[in-house]
């Protein structure tokens, strides 16, 4: 039975990779920082299947000691401060999580087992002000927040290890993935939330910031295949994971307030306190070489995704109440 190591299990994507690992017969060890206030709801239906430990992405040697004590054949770092608005108030703590904490990582896995195979979470947020339509493996970076910023240092140190150290080590580029366990900051679950909470009359309106923004979305619980696939291969390769198609938030909303059986022009407000100092304005991916190398593909549409999240929300807010 392999073991995996995830940091940042108590996430979206932890929570669907744990799920998708345990049922490849795995034995899953998920990481958690030390907090009176840890919300496992997202693994709440699996906790008793998986073995939590503590440790923190600052502090080199827990992840020592862990990597000591359970001998994990995979890693996948998950963990990192990734809502991109907060990154402008804390860039230090993004830097720090973000960036530093995937060397710390790395450093702890090269002095403790080097045959550990691990996966690095980078983002499509690196391609930034992008400079080449799609983005693929070989697409500059301009990351423009710094959140990107950080996420860039993380995936150039992964390489770097990986040449110097010939560690198995990948990144994955995966753009935009949301699910009905996507945090409720998000605009994506912002607006199917949103809608749930205008459908059940709990709301009047919904305040966005660039209705234009243009992302590649996709469902989460089909890109956790792709990370696992990334370290299943005879040699470690970066891969760019997406639909490779892009819609605007404009078009989220029209598609998720009209699953509800409501027109989001009367109730959307763009509100400028949500619109970010520097924008990326248009995001889409060439997923050719994960489809050709790695064999994976996406199972769930940009529609069926909407439909799920919201009727997710919806199910979440009962009629007529203001509680989940």
């Amino acid at each position: 039975m392999p073991t995996a190591l995830i940091t940042g299990i108590t996430g979206q994507d932890g929570s669907y990779l744990a799920e998708f690992l345990l049922s490849k017969g795995y034995q899953v060890v998920g990481m958690v920082r030390r907090s009176s206030t840890v919300t496992f709801e997202r693994i709440e239906h699996i906790q008793d299947k998986v073995t939590i430990v503590q440790g923190d992405l600052h502090d080199q040697s827990s992840l020592t000691d862990i990597l000591v004590e359970y001998q994990p054949d995979e890693v996948y770092n998950l963990a990192a401060q990734s809502f991109v608005p907060t990154s402008w108030s804390q860039p230090v703590l993004t830097g720090e999580a973000t960036g530093l904490g995937v060397t710390r990582l790395l450093e702890a896995i090269r002095h403790t087992n080097p045959k550990i195979r691990f996966y690095q979470a980078s983002s499509s947020e690196m391609f930034g002000k992008v400079q080449e339509v799609p983005q693929r493996e070989t697409t500059p970076f301009y990351p423009r927040s710094p959140y990107g910023v950080a996420k860039t240092y993380g995936h150039w140190i992964t390489v770097n290890y990986r040449e110097s150290y010939h560690l198995y080590a990948v990144s994955g580029i995966l753009f935009n993935h949301e699910s009905p366990r996507r945090g409720i900051e998000f605009v994506t679950r912002k607006v199917s939330y949103g809608v749930a909470q205008i459908k059940r009359g709990l709301a009047k309106d919904l305040h966005l910031g660039n209705l234009e923004s243009r992302r590649d979305w996709g469902y989460a619980g089909d890109y956790v295949r792709a990370m696992w696939l990334m370290l299943q291969q005879d040699q470690p390769e970066d891969y760019v994971v997406g639909m490779g198609a892009t819609h605007s938030v404009r078009e989220w909303c029209e598609a998720a307030f009209s699953h509800a059986g409501l027109d989001y022009q009367k109730y959307i407000v763009e509100d400028p306190r949500f619109k970010r100092p520097a924008e990326v304005d248009m995001l889409i991916s060439d997923p050719s070489k994960a489809r050709q190398k790695l064999g994976w593909k996406a199972e769930v549409s940009f529609t069926d995704l909407i439909h799920m999240m919201v009727d997710a929300d919806l199910q979440r807010i009962s009629p007529n109440s203001g509680r989940k």
